[in-house]
């Protein structure tokens, strides 16, 4: 029961990210540079004081590749957000995420059962038909090529945090390092921020960001892979209720199909291997 509310807990705060980030752009008031870029910086500070408090404070951990994926996912997400639903926005994303991560395996060259491979198919086909440029439902078509660009981010960053020895450590120093980048594209693009603004993005950065992302991490070891993959479902499916009752967004019939397509090919791929697909990779 314990794991079952934590994990309840971390889906909520993924989903919330969505919502804060739509109620800072609706008005008009703040920007998406300054909403990033003031993310990024409470994000750090939440994340390098829980590591300060857990283990006396190491230096950060420098990484490259971490910083710079996780910036074009801060601030795709951002920018998507202007022209985006709530709802539509988070499927985008996390249906990008796990195709990314998918081809990232691919490119890896990692065993890729059929079963994988058919969910991945049945994603991909829901993404295209929900991004399809025809009909009034269709998403703005800038905001849906930045929120792919923050799902490329978000799968280029889990792919390369899949072997990091400390990850909420690697976490910190990925959002210190990060912050320059959200500073840089502020001061060429001074968007400015309301004070309702800065308080949604705050909490982003600090409390759905930092703690949801340390809070993920402590329940990740006790899921698995494919329970943590079946757990993320729910993050689309809470982003777009959250958007209806707070924002008055609607469903429409294409997000609501294109839903089931995403999120059934990712339960598919998140399945465990047949016995019988096991047996015959042993014996290659």
């Amino acid at each position: 029961m314990r794991l079952f509310l934590l994990t309840s807990l971390t889906m909520l705060a993924f989903a919330a990210n969505s919502l804060l980030n739509r109620m800072a752009l609706e008005d008009g008031t703040t920007g998406p540079a300054a909403f990033a870029a003031i993310r990024l910086v409470s994000g750090a500070v939440c994340l390098w004081l829980i590591v300060l408090m857990r283990n006396g404070g190491p230096r950060p951990v420098w990484h490259a590749g971490g910083a710079a994926s996780l910036a074009l996912y801060v601030l795709g997400f951002s920018f998507a957000y202007v022209t985006l639903p709530a709802g539509v926005g988070a499927l985008i994303l996390f249906g990008g995420v796990q195709i990314t991560m998918f081809a990232g395996a691919l490119i890896l060259r990692e065993t890729v059962p059929p079963r994988r491979w058919a969910g991945a198919v049945l994603a991909f086909g829901g993404l295209v038909w929900l991004l399809w440029p025809a009909g009034v439902s269709a998403p703005d078509p800038l905001g849906s090529g930045l929120m792919a660009a923050a799902a490329f981010g978000w799968g280029i960053y889990s792919l390369l945090g899949r072997n990091a020895t400390d990850p909420l450590r690697a976490t910190a120093g990925n959002f210190v390092f990060a912050v320059p980048f959200g500073v840089v594209l502020f001061a060429v693009i001074p968007d400015g921020a309301s004070g309702q603004g800065l308080l949604l993005a705050v909490v982003s950065g600090a409390v759905t960001s930092g703690c949801g992302y340390a809070l993920w991490y402590s329940v990740l070891p006790h899921l698995g892979a494919s329970r943590a993959a079946v757990a993320q479902l729910c993050v689309p499916v809470i982003a777009a209720l959250g958007g209806l009752a707070l924002l008055g967004e609607g469903l429409s019939l294409r997000f609501a199909m294109a839903s089931v397509l995403v999120l059934g090919g990712v339960l598919l791929a998140a399945m465990p291997a047949t016995r019988k697909w096991r047996s015959a990779k042993d014996s290659a």
